[in-house]
């Protein structure tokens, strides 16, 4: 048993079946002869729909129905996909304008759904799709990230979405003024396209009475909700299930109009049918990432110790909420907004606007790379600034080991932490002495070479309760219902290992369930880096209820007054007589004791986990192209205990890829009209192997007080270190040339551009 024990890097068991096309897909789950759904979207950003004549589609080869938003209203759905506004600083709600099922009498941006057609092939329903006619009068267009310009909605004449504060902005504003040094940054958070390997799909069918909704998306029960309330449908009567998703990156945890409307289709036609997405799409309508302008302001005393800081971020929200972003914006920026320093006072402020565009929310990988990439881009400028060594400046500001439990100025308690132990740790794995010779071998090939720091904290939790429950099956085999949804995470094998261990269970005699509504009553699904420490605590409470129920039962078969539980065994005391859980749990079958053959345990987690690291990167700038090169990256990260040291280290090379691909090459673009110009591969630059450096990780370990597993949370936290780390890098290798305006993504143009800005005052002379 100990090869499958907790702590053990052990092979996926999910990767045979997924990597030999034996998955189980959206689009390869949907039921055969299923109907096909296709959407007509706006190719235009903001206009007026001033005619919509479906007719000649209706009557199309092939086509059972055609919806618009007014056949939607007329069939009774509630018109309106529900979003989460945030708070404005004088307590009222942020603008919440209503996002219609498909456009009702405006388009707000272009990939807007107008009209779906549902026919017998995909073929004749963009047939179909042709023949409607649409007329639009276009109206002026905002995509520039400010308060301000041509409004989008009613209800936010000055397209201001919401305008969030957080933190003490007295106390701030005096300790700014008291401080030795003030050093001041702006930087720019890039928009990026989520690009899961999978693109959005979804496809429903009425089954027993019941709706069944099959959607790849991050769990079951949000969705569920939504479709009742849309729907006009009582929540028994609808059973949700995720399949196999391929990737979700966040992305995938909203409410799409596709989902509704597949739905009220399959309803309607008394058939089932499906839509699934293609790229393009995907990148016109799938909400987005980032998007945002920072300024931080520092404050340093005279021994340089940061003593406060502000940060304002201008946040792009798209043409509607996306019922995730504007909390993403505000608390989750809170909670990591004092990140790894002992601070008097510190304040945030958070403007979202609406523009033309499609949704965006803070997601892609990770929830919290904002607050953490403008703190930690400006503490490596004003290391410059102040002529001091950047990792010296930090420690002086550290929160100390011996100061856990440590109260932050956003009234956050961080449970535990070692800083110093970390960043020691990362100095000699990234061979920092050794960089100067580094430096100087590049230099003589021409080239420039910097060095990026990021030491990053986030906040990881989300729904703090999950459930799990445990199944002994008549074929000797144990199910493991759980609440989360993977994603391509490894939760399979994670789960396997805790029951494993826990129970003396043959991982091989273990399967997992997740996604389906019907099957397991409760959970919060997956995001925010929760799933393993959540599930995990819950699935470790459920291995305790078992033990405990079978243990007086185990006991009076073997004739002793009490039993424990050791090494995978109940065991009597004083006697060699023991009794795994498989062989009690057969008895118990063989004597009519079913209660025991089924346990299931929900628990709530008290507390936040706080995962924190040092991420350090080396890039290479060639003068002549202005080509910037990833070359070195070392990552040291305090996830807590591991339960998966391999997947830990997967998920961490996954994120920073993640993390690189924005900071170098990925970059949406929309012009003047809205349109995107940035719609498929051929324009978007995502990451490739061959752009990536070997990824050099370690783990520092200081477990969590915060749950009965020592766990922190790993998924987000490549993203959340390595943007800041390669901008620092790159304004390390320009630095010199007098350049201090430098700003991701650090494509060949972008850089030769700086490197030429660089060379005109010697050209003038």
């Amino acid at each position: 048993m100990e090869k499958f024990g907790l702590s053990q890097s052990n092979r996926r068991a999910e990767d045979p079946r997924l990597l030999t096309g034996q998955g189980g897909y959206v689009d390869d789950t949907a039921p055969e002869g299923s109907l096909r759904a296709y959407m007509l979207r706006s190719t235009v950003a903001h206009g007026d729909v001033t005619a919509l004549d479906v007719s000649e589609a209706e009557g199309a080869p092939g086509v059972h129905l055609v919806l618009t938003s007014d056949a939607v209203e007329a069939a009774g759905l509630r018109n309106h996909i529900d979003t989460t506004p945030a708070d404005n600083a004088d307590g009222t709600k942020g603008a919440d304008p209503n996002r219609p099922l498909l456009a009702k009498g405006r388009v707000r941006f272009v990939g807007e759904g107008i009209a779906m057609i549902v026919a017998d092939t995909l073929e004749q329903a963009r047939d179909a799709a042709e023949l409607i006619e649409v007329e639009i009068d276009e109206l002026p267009v905002k995509v520039d990230v400010a308060v301000g310009g041509a409004a989008i909605h009613p209800e936010a004449p000055e397209n201001e979405a919401y305008r969030y504060e957080k933190g003490d902005e007295a106390a701030t504003e005096a300790a700014l003024k008291a401080a030795d040094r003030v050093v001041t940054l702006t930087v720019e958070d890039n928009r990026i396209i989520c690009a899961s390997l999978e693109p959005r799909g979804v496809w429903a069918e009425v089954e027993d009475g019941r709706l069944h909704v099959c959607v790849n998306g991050q769990g079951v029960w949000g969705p569920k909700g939504s479709l009742a309330d849309v729907l006009g449908l009582e929540k028994d009567a609808i059973r949700v299930t995720n399949p196999d998703v391929g990737g979700g990156f966040g992305m995938k945890a909203m409410s799409y109009p596709e989902m509704f409307l597949v739905a009220h289709a399959a309803r309607t036609l008394d058939r089932p049918v499906r839509w699934m997405g293609d790229r393009s799409e995907a990148m016109l309508s799938d909400n987005a990432g980032r998007d945002l302008i920072q300024t931080a302001e520092l404050g340093f005393d005279k021994d340089l110790k940061l003593v406060a800081y502000r940060t304002t971020n201008v946040a792009n929200m798209g043409a509607y909420n996306s019922g995730f972003a504007q909390n993403i914006q505000s608390e989750l920026f809170s909670k990591v907004m004092p990140g790894v320093y002992d601070v008097q006072a510190c304040f945030m402020r958070s403007v979202g606007v609406f523009t033309n565009t499609t949704q965006v929310d803070a997601y892609r990988g990770a929830g919290r790379p904002e607050a953490i990439f403008v703190l930690e881009r400006a503490m490596d400028y004003a290391a410059r600034e102040l002529d001091v060594d950047r990792f010296e400046l930090r420690r002086k500001s550290f929160i100390k080991a011996d100061a856990f439990p440590y109260l932050t100025a956003m009234g956050e308690t961080y449970d535990v932490g070692d800083f110093d132990r970390v960043l020691d740790r990362a100095l000699a794995e990234g061979d920092v002495a050794g960089f100067d010779a580094r430096r100087a071998e590049s230099e003589g090939r021409g080239k420039l070479r910097g060095l990026g720091a990021c030491y990053y904290i986030e906040s990881i939790l989300g729904n703090p309760s999950e459930t799990a429950e445990i199944e002994f099956t008549e074929d000797g085999r144990v199910t493991l219902y759980v609440g989360t949804q993977s994603n391509g995470q490894g939760h399979e094998t994670v789960y396997r290992q805790f029951l494993a261990t826990d129970l003396g269970i043959d991982a091989e005699l273990i399967d997992v369930v997740q996604g389906d509504s019907d099957r397991i009553a409760t959970g919060g699904g997956t995001g925010g880096s929760r799933s393993v420490t959540t599930q995990g605590t819950a699935n470790r409470a459920t291995a305790n209820k078992v033990i405990e129920k079978f243990s007086p039962f185990v006991a009076a078969l073997l004739e002793v007054e009490e039993v424990a539980f050791e090494d995978g065994q109940f065991r009597s005391t004083g006697s060699n007589t023991v009794m795994t859980v498989m062989e009690a749990a057969e008895a118990a079958r063989d004597k009519g004791q079913t209660q025991l053959l089924k346990t299931q345990e929900r628990t709530t987690l008290p507390g936040r986990s706080y995962p924190n690291g040092c991420h350090l990167c080396e890039v290479e700038i060639d003068r002549a192209t202005g080509q910037l090169d990833v070359v070195k990256y070392t990552v040291v990260d305090d996830f807590g205990n591991l339960m998966n040291p391999m997947l830990a280290e997967g998920q961490v090379h996954g994120g920073v890829a993640q993390g690189i691909g924005q900071a170098v090459s990925e970059y949406v673009v929309y012009d003047e009209d809205g349109q995107l110009l940035t719609a498929s591969f051929m324009d978007y630059g995502m990451p490739r192997a061959v752009s990536l450096p070997m990824i050099d990780f370690h783990s520092e370990p200081v477990p969590s007080t915060a749950n009965v597993l020592g766990m922190k949370g790993c998924g987000e936290a490549g993203t959340v270190g390595a943007m800041a780390a390669v901008g620092n890098a790159a304004l390390d290798a320009l630095w010199d040339l007098g350049l201090r305006d430098v700003d991701m993504p650090f494509t060949p143009g972008r850089v030769w551009a700086l490197l030429q800005q660089a060379e005109q005052p010697i050209a003038a002379e």
